[in-house]
């Protein structure tokens, strides 16, 4: 058996993917990069209509570009690697590029969590205090929200990686994933303490920055109702609770696909079983984003109809 050591930095990790789906890589191959390929044209189709067309230059189409950028750059932490192992059998990843992946990945997933929060913020005052919506969602306001979102959700799991990044591992280590997750490499540490902790402290902290967020979103949504349901007319409901469909779409779907993804690992499941859950989780919300806004949003879909105009910048 390898013996284990703390200092790790020279070491290669061997990401062990989909274990039952060892002769069928080519096949993965072309779904994975046609799931890509449909993330990033879609997105892109989202931020240019955006950029372009100044009737969206608005304050809930601003935090959008931010969700598709982010889209973009969560993806592209994961998947370019794992479909070089599919095409090209290239399993291993160095020790630094595999705790810069997984650091990439669990910021990116956090600040997901909190720009649906913003998103949801931003429809509480559009509903709640139209009166008060344009003095409060300032191009400044906005701005602020959305750099402290980021910096906050970037800062949040550099403990974590820190210290998992100090942990005893073989010379040969076999991570049962397709990309660097924090527990998978956990799991493949040298069983101790430190380990223990590491396993318990990062579920909780995944629970807590999953949790809070999700209470946030659901306090604004309550707010939001209640105050919908005092519009007297029934079309001015319809058209309250229109501005929110595209928004709750896409919660439902990030947190329907994290809440199988923390299941599976807590639960006695074959590993391809654990891998494939984090993998949709990984790519099923990028993917549907730009699907729900284009065909449940109808100034995004006017907007896509429209002839080409000259790029300006957000003003509102």
């Amino acid at each position: 058996m390898d013996s284990c050591s703390s200092n790790a930095s020279t070491k290669d990790f061997f990401l062990v993917g989909f274990p039952a789906l060892q002769d069928f890589q080519t096949p993965l191959f072309f779904v994975f990069l046609l799931f890509y390929l449909l993330i990033l044209v879609g997105n892109a189709i989202i931020i240019t209509v955006v950029v372009v067309d100044r009737t969206l230059h608005k304050p809930m189409y601003f935090f959008l570009v931010n969700l598709s950028v982010l889209d973009v750059l969560f993806t592209t932490t994961t998947i370019p690697k794992m479909l070089a192992m599919f095409l090209a059998n290239a399993k291993t990843i160095s020790f630094r590029g595999c705790f810069l992946q997984m650091y990439s990945f669990h910021g990116l997933a956090v600040t997901e969590a909190l720009i649906l929060v913003v998103m949801a913020y931003d429809r509480y005052e559009a509903i709640c205090n139209p009166l008060r919506y344009a003095a409060r969602m300032t191009r400044r306001a906005n701005a602020a929200l959305a750099a402290g979102t980021w910096i906050t959700a970037l800062l949040i799991p550099v403990p974590v990686v820190l210290q998992t990044s100090r942990l005893a591992f073989r010379e040969a280590t076999r991570v049962r994933h397709c990309f660097c997750d924090h527990l998978a490499v956990v799991q493949a540490a040298c069983p101790d303490f430190r380990a223990d902790f590491q396993n318990f402290l990062g579920f909780s902290i995944a629970m807590m920055v999953s949790v809070v967020p999700l209470l946030l979103v659901t306090l604004s949504y309550i707010h939001i109702i209640l105050s919908v349901l005092k519009i007297s007319s029934k079309e001015g409901r319809a058209k309250a609770f229109s501005t929110c469909t595209s928004h709750l779409l896409v919660v439902g779907t990030y947190y329907s696909s994290i809440a199988v993804a923390y299941v599976s690992y807590r639960a006695d499941i074959p590993v391809d079983v654990h891998v494939m859950s984090n993998v949709v989780f990984c790519i099923l919300t990028p993917l549907l984003n730009p699907i729900i806004y284009t065909l449940r949003n109808k100034e995004v879909k006017s907007a896509v109809r429209k002839p080409k105009q000259r790029p300006g910048c957000f003003k509102y």
